[in-house]
């Protein structure tokens, strides 16, 4: 099995892309990139040298990966939401020893507009909301809205919002998956089965 590139779309030499992975309309992909299986690039997507993006990641159009950027195995980039590398960056000044990564853990939802301000680690199935700004740290299974964000509940692995409440103690389980899920203090965390 190989992967797909529409004929608009530019993939340098050297990138790696697994096997199953579509590159649509216009999408560039620079030669350093490592992108995982079954991953979707869409229209106008592009992905620099110092990136890695992991399987199953569906990137919507007109999202930019840039340098720095770590994207774990199951992320959902929202159309247009935005990566940053650079925290205070001015054209007439040079910056590129000063990229900050950002790493955005396994099952993450970006919501469409949304944008990460780097240097922050996104935990795992946090979830994003549409137009959202990211400065700083955010929690496993965290549901962030706002500019800036700030948390107003949680999300389960299956995308639906969990009724706890953001600290004290407690415990759900998923009607979908069946899985639990165990807050303790202000932690959100899945029993493992």
């Amino acid at each position: 099995m190989a992967y797909t590139v529409h004929p608009s779309a530019i993939v340098d030499e050297g990138a790696q892309i697994g096997d199953g992975s579509r590159v649509w309309h216009f999408a560039h992909v620079c030669a350093g990139a490592k992108i995982g299986r079954n991953v979707s690039l869409g229209q106008n997507v592009f992905v620099g040298n110092k990136v890695t993006i992991g399987d199953n990641c569906k990137i919507q159009n007109n999202v930019s990966v840039y340098d720095n950027v770590a994207l774990e195995e199951g992320v959902f980039c929202g159309p247009s939401m935005v990566f940053t590398n650079v925290y205070n960056p001015r054209s007439l000044i040079e910056r590129k020893s000063e990229y900050r990564n950002t790493l955005v853990k396994k099952g993450v939802t970006l919501g469409a507009n949304c944008t990460v301000v780097c240097g922050v680690t996104i935990g795992e199935f946090a979830f994003i909301g549409a137009g959202a700004v990211i400065n700083k740290d955010v929690k496993p299974y965290a549901l962030m809205v706002g500019v800036p964000a700030k948390q107003i509940g949680w999300m389960s692995e299956y995308g639906d919002q969990i009724p706890l409440p953001l600290s004290g103690e407690g415990q759900y389980q998923c009607p979908y998956t069946q899985g639990i899920y165990h807050l303790n203090k202000n932690c959100l965390e899945k029993k493992l089965s």
